[in-house]
């Protein structure tokens, strides 16, 4: 008789945790289709753009002047005295670190295009982030997912996609979609992952 009433408050305790999970309220946002209808992010990501390209084509460009050094030491090498030699070929080592250390300095961890982007970008994100986390304090949503992150969605209801509302909130207008209720087009959701990287 103990054990059929410990069996009966087990049964009343999971049936009201699975009632209290029941009613709980769900939404998703899609932060790529939210970026991609942001103006500033869109010009943030132009001028990322045309400062990497500028620095990728000075580094192709010192390393071009390398890959001349060398050839011309090759060539020459064998009029030069050993000391010229040592001299060319430390030359040649030396440019390459301060190539690599261009490089490094420019698109390393922590380097001027990762502040870059930490600067122009990241203010946009802060918004979005404060938006959501406002609807889901105002609206009593538990939880809130992103479509657009790692996280795998099997499914989803465009019903409960607060995509729009933040979008609004933020005084942007909706985008288009497509038919697949994504956002048409491609982006680097600014999240730290591009379409591809999510496939």
């Amino acid at each position: 008789m103990k054990a059929l009433k410990v069996f009966f408050l087990l049964f009343l305790f999971a049936f009201g945790v699975q009632t209290a999970a029941l009613a709980q309220k769900f939404a998703y946002v899609d932060t790529d289709y939210i970026l991609e209808n942001i103006p500033e992010y869109k010009s943030a990501q132009q001028q990322l753009d045309q400062i990497s390209v500028s620095w990728q084509k000075e580094i192709e460009s010192k390393y071009a002047a390398i890959d001349k050094l060398y050839r011309d030491f090759q060539a020459e090498q064998i009029l030069l005295t050993e000391e010229m030699k040592r001299k060319r070929e430390a030359e040649i080592v030396n440019k390459e670190k301060e190539v690599k250390e261009f490089q490094k300095q420019k698109f390393g961890y922590e380097g001027e295009l990762f502040k870059k982007k930490q600067e122009l970008v990241k203010p946009i994100q802060d918004k979005i982030y404060n938006a959501i986390k406002k609807m889901a304090t105002d609206q009593s949503y538990a939880v809130i997912f992103d479509k657009a992150s790692a996280l795998t969605m099997l499914y989803t209801n465009t019903k409960y996609d607060k995509s729009d509302d933040i979008l609004n909130q933020l005084g942007y207008k909706a985008g288009i979609r497509n038919e697949g209720g994504t956002p048409s087009g491609g982006s680097n959701d600014g999240f730290g992952k591009t379409d591809t990287e999510r496939k």
